[in-house]
């Protein structure tokens, strides 16, 4: 049985590492197009920061590592770019040597990820413009930003943010624009309100309902121009959503979901026989809507490869579904977010009531106690939990993390008063910040 994986990152080797446990002598084969096997993206920002000061710490297994310890035929530089259904075989390019080459396989898997969206304005070819997605990226950015004072970063969702504290700690003159009238669009405006709070605080100029139209400079970005004005700029960060690679399936009928995402079933199969998906190029289901979702996030990637991997095997496992769960450090504040916003209730027709206080991370008596904003959301007539968000320098991951185990398991709003949270001054209020919420639900 020849197993194939195209990509080498979250999805790809997490799938790989189960063939190659469960399956004597597997002949697993992965095709990565970069050079670079197996690192944590999420943690590239801090590298560049400073905060993690090697970023060879990233990489959780080398090349070498699957090759020699794990028998997998790890290749690099190659770059998919047509799949037979068919005649079962993949095809693409050398991108070092641009020799074309074929693989035959049995079971295919395509965790191939996403790329960072980059419109077609003039001068994103410049020099000193960039994106965020690999480890060559964040080199080229470190490069960059040795000698830049003036930094711009385009979209303030959670890679822009990261990125922005990661130039404000080099000590750099950061701003952020953004297109729409909040940061962070996967919180409602009334918690978002506190990411404005904290750039102010931070000295980070932040921009809103502002469109850039084009980049400018002879050879090097030196200025940003917007619909309302320009700005310079030593160097540029485009960091406004991504986009699933899916177009390697272009032809197969393999059929593509949300966001041209491949739809995949709990199994992680798509609709093609022994093709399978998994991660930043897939579809996730989402326990709350009910429905299929797109959300690249290196927790999906890493569960749905695996199950991926089971799943090719025999050994077999559903994926249960996410509930929509984020948090993100922005500065001195943290940002947790799970289950879904207004604005989504809005979209699915869900009636709704919500729930918003400021509380405590901690007794209100014990010294260093930090402000905690909290908001809940639930149906109106069942009352059934729909999600939370919380802001706050301190207690922020715990009750992110109470309301996502809340939603999986589908509980109601009033249930959370029940629940036997941990409780000592030093650690929480003898009513936990979210059962203080489930109490003033109407």
């Amino acid at each position: 049985m020849k197993y194939v994986i195209i990509g080498g990152d979250a999805a790809g080797m997490s799938a790989a590492m189960q063939i190659v446990r469960n399956v004597e002598n597997a002949k697993v084969t992965t095709l990565e197009m970069g050079d670079t096997y197996s690192y944590a993206q999420c943690g590239l920002p801090y590298a560049i920061s400073g905060r993690i000061p090697k970023l060879d710490s990233l990489i959780a297994r080398t090349r070498d590592t699957f090759e020699e310890k794990y028998g997998i035929d790890a290749r690099i530089f190659h770059k998919v770019e047509h799949v037979d259904e068919k005649a079962k075989l993949v095809s693409g390019t050398n991108l070092k040597t641009n020799e074309t080459f074929s693989v035959p396989y049995d079971k295919l898997l395509v965790a191939t990820g996403a790329r960072p969206l980059v419109p077609d304005w003039d001068g994103v070819n410049l020099k000193g413009v960039h994106t965020l997605k690999t480890i060559a990226d964040a080199k080229a950015i470190m490069e960059s930003a040795t000698d830049a004072k003036n930094v711009t970063v385009i979209g303030g969702g959670y890679i822009g943010l990261e990125m922005a504290e990661a130039f404000h700690e080099l000590g750099k003159d950061v701003r952020i624009i953004q297109r729409g009238a909040q940061l962070a669009n996967t919180f409602d405006l009334d918690m978002a309100e506190h990411i404005n709070d904290e750039a102010e605080k931070q000295g980070i100029a932040v921009h809103l309902e502002e469109s850039v139209t084009a980049l400018n400079g002879n050879g090097v970005v030196t200025e940003v121009i917007t619909d309302k004005t320009s700005y310079e700029t030593d160097l540029v960060l485009i960091a406004i959503g991504v986009i699933p690679n899916t177009e390697l399936l272009d032809g197969t009928g393999v059929h593509k979901g949300v966001k041209g995402a491949i739809q995949v079933n709990r199994y992680m199969e798509t609709n093609v026989k022994d093709i399978y998906a998994a991660g930043d190029c897939a579809t996730q289901y989402h326990r709350v809507k009910e429905k299929d979702d797109f959300s690249p996030l290196g927790t999906h990637a890493n569960k749905q490869g695996r199950l991926a991997g089971l799943n090719m095997i025999k050994k077999t496992r559903p994926f249960q579904g996410m509930v929509g769960t984020a948090i993100l450090k922005f500065c001195d504040l943290s940002l947790g977010r799970t289950g879904l916003t207004e604005n989504e209730a809005k979209e699915l027709n869900l009636p709704y009531e919500t729930t918003i206080l400021t509380s405590t991370n901690i007794a209100g008596y014990y010294p260093g106690k930090e402000k905690l904003h909290v908001k809940l959301l639930y149906r109106s007539d069942t009352k059934q939990l729909l999600g939370g968000q919380f802001v706050g320098i301190a207690g922020v991951a715990k009750r992110t993390d109470v309301i996502a185990t809340a939603l999986f398991h589908r509980m109601k709003i009033d249930e959370l008063e029940d629940l036997d949270l941990s409780y000592a001054p030093p650690f929480n209020s003898v009513w936990d910040p979210v059962q203080q919420g489930a109490r003033r639900s109407k």
